[in-house]
């Protein structure tokens, strides 16, 4: 039908088949079957050289501030209304346009370095002339292309990997350039393509590759290859490169180009810098449309005054000039053009500089926050980053924030703390003992210490950061997590079990030995020694390779790194203690006993007969869960050896070496909440599926009704375990027959071979094989010694942003019992606290207990005494995705917001964000919320303020967020000290500028009060415009940047003064208002008072202007010194270098620029001015009334701030009033 064939023809579109180009090298473009695709060199510039300033200039008039002092300008040239030269007004906008450009145009010039050094980093392409692959650049990869890249090189495009220098056919790659994550993954070659025994031929490969279109999704990939027998190979992301990834301890690898330039993946996620409007930049666009208004009420004033004056007036008088035919302007038309002439005398009333002021404030405030030291980890040496420059007043605002638990509140470092075996608890008492480590990080020359508990330090200070940076090679590596002490009471059944296998193989079937071989096996651990670092192979087959300095101080030092810990292996260890190395942990097997007999349970061992001489292991997973479980079972002696795509090994405690084929890995999803790989045991040949998730994932998939009842006691082992806030794993195993295998396999590969529905299919595939499944046991891991331990300082901060004001929740994947554990222990929920928890299954009883609880916790709001207990809520993801429905948001909101705590339990990340947005769009609040993983990123990207945690799962929370700092602890001082700062400091300057701008231009203003209303200035154009551009520029931007309303030992002492910035603010329209009054005034006070000491004399209208100048510029700056609460060398020297740069400037002016303003001559008149008392006179009485009432207002403000804040407060703002006093 019409309908089917469309269907299939939008399928097609949303595929690509690409073939080798190695048939049609040397033909003409037209012929190449790829040539549709873009090649691979990027430009990430904005402008060219020939079009820079047009298209610069069309940019920057998006601005509509631009576009009104550009019009401004331009009718200035119309001679029936300019009000000064026309060349003068172009000014102003010329210097703005001009240095705008300059910084637009060296950033677009450093961006175009990066594209031209990139597109020319050397590689090499497979040549079908020279059967070989030759050095190009990687601007001349193109999409078809066979590429190989060199152990440690940067991967130059997409590629799918087709052959590997490693016989197992894997390559492994660090993605830290893309996702953060510094621990190694693996990627395999595409299934029956190559071999690695020979050498990879790429003119042999026929196939067609058959991929879906670009996208930026750097977790999935759906692709096969079609071979000339029609036989379809599915290929998913494990077996894609991708572009910036780093090839490690493969010597070399070749792919085939799927993507190229900007359709690689890398690049679709590379959106550039996030750009966010804050909320006081909206509340002063509002201003901005005030200060409009106000000019054009000004300047229809001044019409309807120039119309009245021309009326009034009994002839014609002789400085009117008539026109060349001799004939005058009516008073109406004249009218009419002095309203447009005054909006250009009046123009500086809408502040054009203010914009650039701010955003060199906030590069300022930048500055600072980045550089303190309080924000600094020095374990991790990761300092505060600011990633979104222009909201950082918006830190001093936030009034709710949102939380990830595990790694945001917790040191996200498991251990293996407890399990369950077949509905046995064994606690791992002395795991539960271990202190929490200090807060130095270890360092091999720890181990010198004497016998006293003095160290020897034989190394110096740069030794230890050599170390230090060599293990955080490996994540989830720290002593704590990777040192297990075994439970003595299962590792005598451990034993026991391997002694009962001395006459058949059944021991190898044992619940036991099958709970520890899942914990070995059903991973994605990748496994390495610590003799294989990452570096370059010895013989480098580039020769690309230059020879850098620094580079190779660096490689020796990685050297010297490594000596360092080969001797520190060579020195003794007892029964009960472990030395962790740089990269991994030496450990002592409690085995040894029966490795040393070579009798495993009566088996002769094929692994080593004496002390075990292999080189340490080291793991590097995905998860700190992952290496938790292999570290545990390591502890055991259920050693894992090696992973490859298609095997896995296991060393037993007895030594002996068991290696599993992996038939298949059914990875982790959201979805599922669990992963499963299949093997063949190589004992007994059975098909063995172990799988491990969540409890609640599991539970409902075991099969006999005797597996229900150890599931019964196992689940009481999991409520005791989730309410000491452990995190909670269930492992399980089922044995498949051949056949079965063999149908599912079938149903597998076509899953695997499609593009559409592709997830979906490979999902319900894992389904199939996911049931009746055999509970083995249940393992509770924890960070650090005892528990997933709070990081240092969590309670005081939470404790310190609810007295802030700031409502904190916490959004968890966790269950309840876990999550309430924690939240009592964060001192989010008190014991004192109404907890109300909502854990739902049908929709009608939730929306039943929500209006209960609704009308329940309303009436607990409405109670006189002011006993009632804060309410807490807990509430789990079923729950809330009722909650979050359309017709119950609203009463969940107005039972959210009465609530002290909310705790969100079980949530996805789509949950997470929704929560954010309905939150900020429903109480039109600001929100902050903070992660550290990529399950976060959502939820940072919704909330006004995003913060990412640099902690163990890489780098993508930091990346999508405005701020990154390394432990939860600093996001007291971010907000309550850098937040308040920026905000008030920002606020303040904004309000000064507005006044500033309003008390000169009204003293243009009143003096068309007596010039007929015709536009005329008493103050020199030029002087005029330095004023704006030059006198008083600086200041408000020191203001801006470096002013401290209180310090910041007050704010983390007092959290209340935080308060001051939420709602409204300082920034609000009394405030506003109160700064235009204030400008009003001043502005009478410095024109009338010049105005009648020289009434009835003969001095020019320049040398009247002058003084008025002059008091202008001292009543704005000591404006300023009264706003400002703590002075520093800087704002003395800018203050008073402002009044000198003025009084220089116009010296020099009026003594060389005779003919700068014709008619006009602004010759000696401040050295004139200078030589008369009545000037300075007349200075000084008119600064001290113009500032004479921000006296009592401040009296005033700080008596009703008293009022009106908390009783603690009281002795800081009275601090603050004597100092503004004084």
């Amino acid at each position: 039908s019409k309908r089917h064939h469309q269907r299939r023809w939008e399928g097609k579109r949303d595929i690509r088949k690409l073939v080798s180009n190695l048939p049609y090298e040397g033909l003409e473009k037209m012929k190449q079957p790829n040539r549709h695709f873009p090649g691979n060199a990027i430009k990430t510039t904005k402008y060219t050289l020939l079009f820079f300033i047009p298209m610069n200039l069309f940019e920057q008039f998006h601005r509509l501030a631009n576009i009104y002092f550009l019009g401004l300008a331009i009718l200035n040239f119309v001679p029936v209304v300019n009000a000064f030269q026309p060349e003068v007004a172009l000014i102003p906008i010329c210097v703005i346009l001009a240095l705008t450009a300059l910084k637009d145009g060296w950033e677009d010039f450093r961006r175009y370095q990066s594209d031209r050094k990139l597109n020319n980093t050397p590689c090499f392409i497979y040549c079908r002339k020279e059967q070989q692959f030759v050095e190009r650049r990687w601007k001349d990869v193109r999409v078809g292309d066979f590429v190989k890249v060199i152990c440690n090189e940067i991967i130059p495009a997409d590629l799918l990997l087709l052959h590997t220098s490693d016989p197992n056919g894997v390559c492994h790659i660090e993605t830290a350039n893309l996702d953060g994550e510094t621990n190694l993954k693996q990627r395999r070659v595409v299934p029956g393509l190559s071999t690695s025994t020979s050498e990879f031929e790429p003119e042999s490969f026929n196939g067609v590759v058959v991929c879906e279109r670009p996208n930026n999704n750097l977790n999935h990939f759906k692709c096969y290859v079609e071979k000339p027998d029609n036989v379809k190979v599915g290929i998913g992301i494990e077996s894609l490169l991708l572009r910036g990834c780093t090839v490690r301890n493969t010597d070399h690898t070749v792919g085939f180009v799927v993507y190229a330039g900007h359709e690689t993946k890398s690049m679709l996620n590379n959106n550039g810098p996030r750009y966010k409007r804050s909320k006081l930049e909206r509340k002063l666009n509002t201003d901005v449309i005030f200060c409009i208004i106000l000019l054009f009420a000004m300047c229809l004033v001044g019409a309807l005054g120039h119309f009245s004056w021309l009326q009034e007036l009994p002839s014609v008088p002789p400085y009117l000039v008539p026109d060349s035919h001799g004939h005058l302007d009516s008073p109406a038309l004249s009218g009419f053009y002095m309203f447009f002439t005054m909006i250009i005398l009046l123009q500086v009333l809408i502040p054009i500089s203010l914009y650039v002021s701010i955003e060199l404030v906030k590069i300022g405030q930048v500055f600072f926050i980045t550089n303190d030291i309080d924000l600094y980890d020095e374990e991790s040496d990761t300092p505060m980053q600011c990633r979104a420059l222009n909201i950082t007043e918006d830190l001093g605002q936030i009034q709710y924030i949102f939380s990830d638990k595990t790694g945001t509140l917790t040191e996200n470092k498991m251990v293996f703390r407890r399990c369950t075996v077949m509905g046995t608890e064994y606690p791992h008492c002395e795991n539960g003992k271990r202190p929490w480590p200090p807060q130095s990080r270890w360092t091999p020359d720890t181990e010198d210490a004497d016998p006293a508990g003095t160290p020897h330090y034989h190394g110096s200070r740069h030794r230890g950061k050599v170390a230090e940076s060599a293990q955080r090679d490996v994540a989830f590596s720290s002593p704590l997590e990777t040192e297990v002490v075994p439970d003595r009471k299962l590792l005598q059944q451990i034993r026991r079990t391997e002694s009962s296998s001395s006459s058949s193989s059944s021991g190898k079937t044992d619940p036991y030995l099958d709970f520890f071989l899942a914990l070995a096996i059903c991973n994605t651990v990748v496994v390495s020694t610590a003799t294989v670092r990452r570096q370059r192979v010895s013989a480098p087959i580039c020769p690309l390779e230059t020879s850098n300095p620094f580079e190779t101080f660096s490689h020796l030092v990685r050297k010297v790194g490594s000596f360092r810990q080969t001797i520190s292996s060579w020195r003794p260890m007892s029964n009960r203690s472990r030395t962790s190395s740089n990269c991994s942990v030496l450990e002592e097997d409690h085995f040894n006993s029966l490795a040393k007999t070579g009798n495993c349970g009566g088996r002769k061992s094929t692994g080593p007969q004496t002390q075990d001489t292999s080189p340490s292991l080291r793991y590097e997973a995905e998860s700190p869960d992952e290496a938790a479980l292999v570290h545990a079972a390591k502890a055991y002696g259920f050693t894992l050896l090696a992973r490859t795509p298609g095997s896995v090994t296991v060393r037993l405690p007895c030594g002996e070496e068991l290696v599993f084929e992996v038939l298949d890995t059914l990875a982790f999803d959201s979805h599922r909440k669990r992963m499963s790989v299949l093997v063949r045991h190589p004992v007994t040949s059975e098909l063995v599926l172990y799988t491990k998730g969540a409890d609640y994932a599991i539970m409902e998939l075991l099969g006999t009704p005797y597996q229900k009842r150890i599931a019964a006691d196992t689940q009481r082992h999991l409520d005791c375990y989730a309410k000491e806030g452990l995190r909670t794993l269930c492992f399980t195993k089922k044995v498949l027959s051949e056949r079965a295998y063999k149908d599912w396999s079938v149903s597998r590969q076509g899953a695997l071979a499609a593009i559409d529905n592709r997830e979906k299919l490979i999902m319900d595939t894992a389904g199939l094989l996911e049931t009746n499944l055999t509970l083995l046991g249940n393992t509770r891991v924890r960070a650090t010694g005892i528990e997933d331990r709070l990081q240092e300082s969590v309670p005081d901060t939470i404790v310190a942003l609810r007295e802030a004001g700031i409502q904190v929740w916490v959004l968890t994947g966790d269950k309840p019992e876990t999550a309430v554990n924690i939240g009592y222990a964060c001192r989010l929920l008190d014991e004192g606290d109404l907890v109300i928890n909502m854990n739902y299954v049908l929709q009608l009883m939730c929306v039943s207990i929500l209006d209960c609880t609704l009308e329940e916790v309303r009436r607990y709001g409405n109670d006189p005494t002011g006993l009632a207990p804060t309410i807490s809520l807990v509430i789990d993801g079923r729950t809330l995705a009722m909650a979050l429905e359309s017709d119950l948001v609203d009463r969940f909101v107005d039972l959210a917001r009465r609530c002290r705590s909310v705790l969100c339990c079980r949530v996805t990340p789509l949950q997470k964000s929704a929560v954010v947005k309905v939150i900020r769009e429903k109480l039109k609040v600001m929100t902050l919320a903070v992660g550290d993983g990529a399950n976060d990123v959502n939820m940072i990207q919704a909330a006004d303020v995003g913060i990412g945690i640099s902690g163990q799962e890489g780098m993508q929370a930091v990346m999508a967020s405005d701020f990154a700092i390394s432990r939860f602890k600093h996001l007291k001082k971010l907000l309550l000290v850098h937040g308040h700062w920026c905000y008030t400091r920002l606020a303040n300057m904004i309000i000064y500028f507005f006044y500033k701008n309003v008390a000169y231009v009204n003293l243009l203003f009143w003096y068309q009060f007596f010039c007929g209303f015709s536009g005329t200035a008493m103050i020199d154009y030029w002087l005029m415009i330095f004023f704006n551009l030059f006198f008083t520029s600086a200041p408000p931007i020191m203001f801006g940047i470096m002013d401290k309303d209180v310090s910041a030992e007050t704010l983390l002492g007092l959290p209340e003064l935080y308060r001051t910035g939420q709602g409204t603010g300082e920034y609000k329209f009394s405030t506003f208002w109160t700064a235009m009054l204030d400008a009003f005034y001043q502005s009478l006070v410095c024109f009338f008072i010049p105005y009648w000491v020289y009434e009835d004399s003969d001095i020019d209208v320049f040398t009247f202007g002058t003084p008025l100048n002059t008091v202008s510029l001292f009543t704005i700056l000591l404006h300023l010194s009264i706003e400002i609460k703590t002075w520093t060398v800087v704002h003395w020297v800018i203050m008073l270098g402002s009044v000198a740069v003025y009084f220089i400037v116009t010296l020099a002016y009026s003594a060389i620029c005779v003919t700068c303003n014709p008619p006009s001559n602004p010759y000696w008149i401040l050295q004139s001015q200078m030589a008369d008392p009545m000037f300075y006179l007349t200075c000084i009485i008119t600064t001290v009334l113009a500032l004479l009432p921000r006296y009592p207002q401040y009296s005033f403000s700080f008596a009703y701030k008293n009022k009106n804040s908390p009783p603690e407060t009281d002795f800081e703002q009275g601090t603050i009033l004597e100092k503004v006093w004084l």
